[in-house]
């Protein structure tokens, strides 16, 4: 008889009960292990990056780091199974999406059935569109009011309003603020559809810039245009991006 490899786990949930359910229930299957228990988001980062789980059992409403916040740091690294109380609508997004969850209150036998699939997702390595999942998931939430950005397992809160401008890096963007720059996973395109437009314009195919950080915009050579940044920054200006400058201003 074949066994199953040992299931590393690690439970993040806010409620001390919520988490003593989870490993009175976890401990009949013996070959799961609990590496480690999270009663919050940077936690969990933190777990997800030194331990390297297998799977997280991660609760969606938590203080300061929530659930979709813990997914978009830690990424298609880990599966996930979502442990919530959250409402149908997100419950729907999960399921076009692929991803697993068991909605509080729940018993042995639903989660004997969410870490079976668990396995299967493992076994053929296939990772959830965890960007389309967060997209349906945050829809109603823009524009946001921060910026997360795991550094190992550390997670740099950096609030919009503080940040200068953003650079695009391929499938990375660069977000600028205070003389420093922070490298996130994650596209110009989507970390602008998060941004106040009223704020954030993209003023270039490579840039997008936080308006109350513009000094005044000169003329360049051959008509092109620079906009200068109150510390002295200079950044190219495109046409399409001066139309959409000359809307806000």
């Amino acid at each position: 008889m074949t066994t199953e490899p040992t299931l590393r786990v690690a439970v993040i949930d806010d409620e001390e009960l919520a988490r003593r359910i989870l490993r009175e229930l976890l401990a009949r299957h013996p070959d799961v292990e609990i590496v480690a228990e999270c009663a919050n988001g940077f936690e969990a980062v933190k777990a997800a990056a030194e331990l390297t789980p297998d799977l997280l059992l991660l609760d969606i409403q938590m203080p300061k780091l929530d659930g979709f916040d813990v997914l978009e740091l830690v990424g298609t690294e880990i599966p996930v199974i979502f442990v919530t109380a959250y409402d149908s609508y997100a419950i729907r997004a999960f399921e076009v999406h692929a991803v697993d969850y068991l909605l509080k209150p729940f018993g042995a036998e639903r989660l004997a059935e969410a870490l079976g699939r668990a396995r299967e997702r493992i076994r053929t390595r296939e990772r959830p569109p965890v960007r389309e999942l967060l997209a349906a998931a945050r829809a109603d939430r823009a524009p946001i009011e921060r910026v997360l950005i795991r550094d190992r397992a550390d997670v740099h809160v950096i609030p919009v309003h503080k940040i200068d401008y953003v650079e695009s890096q391929d499938d990375y963007v660069a977000v600028k603020t205070g003389g420093h720059s922070y490298l996130k996973e994650q596209t110009l395109a989507e970390l602008e559809a998060l941004l106040d437009p009223r704020v954030f314009v993209r003023i270039h195919r490579r840039y997008v810039l936080n308006l109350e950080r513009l000094a005044k915009i000169e003329l360049a050579v051959t008509d092109s245009r620079i906009a200068i940044l109150t510390d002295g920054t200079e950044l190219p200006i495109s046409r399409a991006g001066y139309a959409r400058l000359r809307e806000l201003l």
